[in-house]
């Protein structure tokens, strides 16, 4: 399989970008930020992105980020956990994550 090929796995991988103000900032130092599947790997997120959106990944870090507990009519239920992960980019590389896939 040739580099950067469009894999369908791929889109099993990365699930979303996650937009909020914190992402919003980090893409100012070429950062983006994404919803991942809960097991997916960095090299799989890398491969995945790259292929995805034909970018040059520098770096990726994820994160895990616990579910809160709520209460809803007085019953406690928790939300889902969920992974973030933090693509780098190459110097001149941008996502524009309005346009979807």
């Amino acid at each position: 399989m040739a580099k950067n090929q469009v894999d369908i796995r791929h889109y099993d991988v990365v699930l979303a970008p996650h937009i909020t103000e914190k992402a919003t900032m980090a893409s100012e130092q070429n950062a983006v930020v994404f919803r991942v599947a809960n097991d997916a790997t960095k090299p799989q997120i890398k491969a995945a992105v790259e292929a995805l959106f034909d970018v040059k990944v520098t770096g990726v870090n994820t994160i895990v980020q616990k579910g809160k507990t709520k209460r809803w009519k007085g019953a406690a239920y928790r939300r889902s956990d969920f992974k973030k992960a933090i693509v780098t980019l190459a110097d001149g590389q941008s996502i524009d994550v309005t346009t979807g896939i």
